[in-house]
């Protein structure tokens, strides 16, 4: 099969997985390992995250409605803290893979969920990093932000968003994405879905997949 566009999810594939940022507020706050996902994983198209990450909510509005989401299961963290740490360290060699697709003539494209805080899709903390990430970004011929389009992954219309904007069929595209759940229904559309691990990994099968080497 001849591809032709290599689609990225960006939190967790381009940059370090912001799980890793929640782990650490965990161990800082002496909270149970994960226990940030597991607030976010409750009633999952309707809580604070899901509504904040379509921009159904405010900033304010989420971080009183996390927090209560958290007192529910036991523990006490404000949303605030949880916007906080989110934007990753950008993966270097992700960008070089960018670069090199490109050049090879791949059409590419970026599915975020993402919030309406921080600088910019990559949720940057400042301006300096917000500088950075505007310019991995605008080597995408197209991003889609869940905050922006409403919708949000794994819901399959943000999949066949980004397929009519490339002008593709879902079984001409490739995509990354560090969450399973993510990768399903990109999978069941048609699309070469590769769930993302670490960056090593998510090159090697990436490389396997279109016959390069990274």
């Amino acid at each position: 099969m001849a591809y032709a566009a290599v689609i990225f999810d960006f939190g967790g594939v381009i940059t370090s997985s912001p799980f890793e940022a929640f782990n650490r507020l965990e161990s800082e706050r002496c909270l149970p390992k994960d226990f940030i996902r597991s607030v976010n994983a409750r009633n999952g198209d309707s809580n604070a995250w899901a509504l904040f990450e379509r921009a159904e909510i405010d900033s304010a509005t989420f971080d009183t409605m996390f927090r209560a989401e958290a007192k529910a299961l036991g523990h006490d963290l404000e949303g605030a803290s949880v916007l906080a740490v989110l934007a990753g360290a950008v993966r270097p060699a992700m960008v070089s893979a960018l670069d090199r697709l490109k050049s090879d003539g791949y059409r590419l494209g970026c599915i975020t969920n993402n919030v309406p805080a921080g600088h910019g899709a990559g949720m940057a903390r400042s301006a300096d990093a917000h500088d950075e990430l505007e310019q991995i970004f605008a080597r995408f011929e197209h991003v889609i932000e869940s905050s922006k389009a409403g919708v949000r992954k794994p819901d399959p219309r943000i999949y066949l968003m980004m397929c009519e904007a490339l002008g593709l069929a879902p079984d001409q595209c490739v995509y990354l994405d560090d969450l399973g759940i993510n990768c399903k229904p990109a999978a069941a559309l048609g699309m070469k879905a590769i769930k993302v691990t670490s960056g090593e990994q998510a090159l090697a099968d990436l490389g396997t997949v279109l016959g390069l080497t990274f």
